[in-house]
């Protein structure tokens, strides 16, 4: 499955807003620096769908606030 997000790092929590169903927001607490926010996000859907971490996959989007991301299950 395949979504879109709209990443905000540098938030106060982490948290994830379903927007519909294909479009998320995802706020982290880590900074945009040196991939931790990416990291951060990975882990974060990776819990929020109930799946390892490995499986969730940016595709598109690494240094850009919107990312195309892959879920497999």
């Amino acid at each position: 499955m395949k979504i879109i997000i709209k990443a905000k790092p540098g938030a106060k929590e982490d948290s994830i807003e379903k927007i519909d169903e294909a479009n998320y927001t995802v706020s982290v607490k880590a900074p945009p620096i040196d991939g931790k926010a990416n990291a951060a996000i990975v882990k974060l859907l990776a819990d929020y769908f109930d799946v390892a971490p490995s499986l969730v996959e940016i595709i598109s989007g690494h240094m850009a606030r919107v990312k195309v991301i892959e879920i497999r299950t």
